[in-house]
């Protein structure tokens, strides 16, 4: 309409996100608000092809990034060499931006309010991604303090390395496959350093929605099959789209007063059956190039299942018919999220090839409790005894069928957990690549024994408190360097 007036594309795009700001930061819903990034995002990118140009606040010497806010594009194009890390005034552990850093291995303090108005340029700040701290202008005492302290952590970084080679192996033998969640071709080189075995959880959701349309069947497979080929003989998990709940974008026309409890996920894909298969025809054709996965996303019943693998079987045919080669004993998995996945594991164990639990969202919907929501962020926590409990039966319900069962949630990433995950005999953990050496670590310095013997303990508690006050003195008696640096007190350090 703007343009239509007579304004230029330059100016109607600028006074759209203007209105846009407005209208997002009115709004109460936190997550809601955070969107207004996703808009900014893709309108940034829309300017940028039209009047292509040089990002004017990428730095010329390596400094911390104090900014506003950055969308997911402008922290993929960060040059690591220059921005040591960022922090920013927006955002929060749940936005994109948030996630890309994690995965990127990019310090990063999100949500700090204030931070360009209170922060200068030349000021000396001390930025700590692990425990979500920005200190400006620190006393020499608190100085010195941090200098030791990443002295010791580049130490233990450097040792944890060199695992890269080993196996995921207890010391009595017992291997878990350790792979990696990503979301960007970019990050396959991170795959490669940390030593993962292939990728656990290839998210679809970014490269889908980095454009303002959707990706056709041969952009999909041209990315599937650049992952799939690169890390080859290794695993490719791809999650098809899951989107609504905390994955909303702005292109949607669906509105609604619940999205966490309404149409996403799995839900929709069964509705708009022609995206789902645009992405199945993809995923089959990246196959032939490679040891590729399918994954499906929010799975409530064994009809959901089924209704999925008719569509499958539908798009294998169409793609025999055509002469097009795909990897026929492809495996399908499905995420565990909803508590009623995992009360059904022993009955969907007989028509999946193996389980992915998504401890986030399973820790969300088990306990009520919206993991956007700062107000009540206190009452999430993926060790509550009851979520233990349905991960211990989708691990017992897979297995029954001779399936295995991966997770792939933020637990999976907690140095905490990981005795907890071995003892409940979890068979794969998929995290952000950056954790991966740590994680490992661990593994490679646990038995078995003392796993189950952890987990039993941890099992026949009631209370988080207790749960997270056993297990870390339980970590820090074994591991008492990497718990220090690597781990808070009352959490699991997920800025990083």
């Amino acid at each position: 309409t703007k343009i239509k007036d007579g304004k230029g594309a330059h100016e109607s795009i600028l006074e759209f996100l203007d209105e846009i700001k407005r209208e997002f930061g009115s709004l109460g819903d936190r997550y809601l608000r955070e969107r207004y990034l996703d808009i900014k995002d893709v309108s940034h990118r829309i300017l940028h092809h039209i009047f292509p140009r040089r990002i004017e606040w990428q730095p010329e010497e390596p400094h911390i990034l104090i900014a506003h806010d950055l969308t997911p594009s402008e922290t993929a194009q960060l040059n690591k060499d220059k921005v040591l890390g960022f922090a920013t005034d927006a955002g929060g552990r749940t936005s994109h931006t948030a996630i890309v850093a994690r995965s990127l291995g990019i310090p990063a303090v999100v949500g700090l309010s204030n931070a360009t108005k209170e922060i200068k340029h030349g000021d000396e700040v001390i930025l700590d991604g692990i425990k979500g701290v920005l200190i400006v202008n620190p006393p020499e005492k608190i100085k010195r303090t941090y200098r030791k302290r990443k002295e010791e952590y580049e130490k233990l970084e450097k040792e944890l390395l060199s695992l890269k080679e080993l196996s995921a192996t207890t010391i009595d033998g017992y291997e878990v496959d350790l792979s990696a969640n990503i979301e960007m071709i970019e990050e396959i080189e991170a795959v490669k350093r940390c030593g993962a075995k292939g990728v656990g959880l290839l998210r679809t959701e970014f490269f889908f929605f980095s454009e303002r349309r959707l990706p056709g069947e041969e952009e999909q497979f041209e990315f599937y099959k650049k992952i799939a080929s690169s890390l080859a003989p290794d695993p490719v998990i791809i999650r098809v789209l899951d989107i609504g709940g905390d994955k909303l974008y702005s292109w949607e026309e669906y509105k609604e007063a619940n999205p966490f409890l309404g149409w996403r996920g799995i839900r929709i894909l069964l509705e708009e059956k022609n995206l789902l298969k645009t992405q199945l025809r993809a995923i089959l054709r990246a196959s032939a190039c490679g040891n590729v996965k399918i994954l499906l996303p929010m799975i409530s019943s064994i009809d959901e299942v089924m209704d999925a693998k008719k569509i499958l079987e539908e798009t294998k045919e169409e793609l025999r018919k055509e002469g097009k080669e795909f990897d026929e004993k492809i495996e399908l998995g499905v995420m565990v999220e909803i508590p009623s996945c995992a009360l059904l594991a022993r009955e969907m164990g007989k028509f999946v090839d193996f389980f992915s639990i998504g401890s986030n969202d399973l820790t969300q919907y088990t306990l009520a409790v919206d993991r956007t929501n700062e107000r009540i962020s206190y009452l999430f926590s993926h060790l509550h005894p009851a979520v233990l409990k349905l991960m211990k039966l989708t691990v017992e319900g897979g297995h029954e069928n001779g399936k295995w069962v991966g997770v792939c949630g933020e637990i999976a990433g907690d140095p905490l957990s990981v005795p907890v995950l071995l003892g409940l005999g979890v068979d794969e953990l998929s995290t952000s690549p950056i954790i991966i050496p740590e994680i490992k670590s661990i593994i490679r310095g646990l038995t078995m024994e003392e796993a189950r013997s952890i987990t039993e303990k941890v099992m026949r508690m009631n209370r988080v408190e207790e749960i997270r006050r056993y297990l870390r003195e339980e970590m820090a008696q074994r591991f008492p360097l990497l718990i220090n640096l690597f781990v808070e007190e009352e959490d699991a350090g997920d800025n990083r």
